[in-house]
């Protein structure tokens, strides 16, 4: 299959350097212009709302980082079966160089909510379902994050943020249903609904191509720390590699032979010796 060939080639991590050296920068221009456009549409051309008036701008941002925010760590928990399972080379390169990233989109969820809720709710902050899940998504990341670094050695690392990763994902259903199963402030599902949108399309479309700005500005985001991480990598195992070379040069010149042992330093020796009682008697050497 030319999907799984691909994956498997880009398992190598120069020919994804090389790859990904290539893409980046249609990848960087492309999300460019579609967030110039999605900001445009946002800014002058979606009417305010009849209720919440301009503050209903506050959601071209807050609903695509709320998305990203739960998208990554979905990427997370399939490079954590590629951790585990799979064993694939870059997997856990990849959940790692995501990590900061769901966590920079889930804390703009939060603080373009609170934004957004001090005049619809009239307070900053709730212990509502949706906002609490929320808020245990980003404190998952920033464990994530802080175990990444506690670990030193990559394997181990990886291997144990994917478990942990696996166990949290279950985190992510009740925060898309936390609205649906408990009686929140949040409102419901006003997108991708059975009965199809309720939102007018005059700002709908604006929200999607925002949305897909967002969802391209992570993937050139993540693929760049990807390459970060891979090149960190390499500069580690080049430390360790140089540091073992003057250790094993130590340990070779403890084990050469011992003066006055059997070897060439013995001889050098006994030479030395007659020729100096030669000198002493007289005689040639």
């Amino acid at each position: 299959m030319p999907f799984a060939s691909a994956v498997t080639d880009l398992a190598n991590p120069a020919r994804f350097l090389a790859f990904t050296g290539r893409v980046l920068p249609w990848l960087a221009g492309i999300t460019t212009v579609v967030m110039a456009v999605g900001l445009w549409g946002a800014l002058f051309v979606a009417p305010p709302d009849y209720q919440q008036g301009e503050t209903v701008r506050i959601m071209f941002v807050h609903v695509p980082s709320a998305w990203l925010g739960m998208a990554a760590y979905v990427a997370m928990a399939v490079s954590a079966l590629g951790t585990l399972v799979w064993r694939h080379p870059l997997a856990d390169v990849a959940a790692r160089a995501a990590a900061p990233l769901g966590a920079a989109f889930t804390f703009l969820a939060l603080v373009t909510g609170s934004l957004w809720g001090k005049p619809m709710w009239g307070t900053w902050w709730v212990w509502d379902a949706r906002l609490t899940s929320m808020l245990v998504l980003f404190l998952m990341y920033l464990g994530l994050i802080a175990l990444w670094h506690a670990i030193e050695e990559p394997v181990r690392a990886g291997r144990t943020a994917a478990v942990l990763i696996l166990v949290g994902v279950v985190n992510i259903p009740v925060i898309k249903f936390s609205v649906d199963w408990w009686n929140t402030l949040h409102q419901p599902a006003s997108v991708f609904r059975m009965g199809g949108p309720t939102i007018d399309p005059s700002i709908l479309w604006p929200l999607l191509v925002m949305a897909l700005a967002f969802t391209l500005l992570f993937a050139t985001l993540h693929l760049m720390a990807m390459r970060n991480e891979i090149l960190r990598r390499r500069l580690r195992a080049l430390a360790l590699r140089t540091a073992e070379r003057p250790r094993r040069a130590v340990i070779g010149d403890a084990s050469g032979p011992p003066r006055g042992g059997n070897g060439p330093a013995r001889n050098i020796d006994l030479g030395k010796t007659v020729d100096i009682r030669n000198a002493e008697e007289g005689t040639p050497g």
